[in-house]
């Protein structure tokens, strides 16, 4: 039986907040989160420190919560602040060799819960959830 929209509506929403738990108690055990891992990406894939502006941009959310988030980071020793060469009110974030570590044990743990989590659909069925994500606006 089909639910109405608002029910599919909170399903979608249920499942998607119980995989992001799942894979952040995975994360977890190595001491990150998606937030952290996600930092750590565009700090590995922008090759250089970032001003905290960019990397706020870079993870589409405003600079406050980069802020904290670096500051996380930057505490477990993931992430170091420099001075702006270029532009003394502006403050460089950039992954430490702990940092990067930490990213590709991470790395490693988010593609095992995707490959686990995602399993449970047949090839065809993960075509048509990224198409129906990608028709959601995903």
């Amino acid at each position: 039986m089909r639910r109405a929209s608002e029910s599919r509506l909170l399903t979608v929403l249920h499942a998607a907040g119980s995989l992001e738990a799942r894979v952040d108690s995975k994360l977890a055990a190595v001491g990150l989160s998606l937030p952290k891992l996600a930092a750590l990406r565009a700090l590995v894939s922008a090759g250089d420190a970032v001003p905290l502006g960019q990397l706020a941009e870079r993870l589409a959310c405003v600079k406050s919560n980069v802020t904290q988030l670096v500051d996380r980071l930057e505490a477990d020793g993931l992430v170091s602040r420099a001075a702006d060469p270029t532009d003394r009110r502006s403050r460089l974030a950039a992954i430490t060799s702990t940092g990067r570590a930490a990213y590709e044990q991470g790395l490693r743990i988010y593609q095992d819960a995707e490959k686990q989590l995602m399993g449970a659909l047949t090839a065809e069925e993960s075509l048509q959830l990224a198409d129906l994500i990608d028709k959601l606006g995903g």
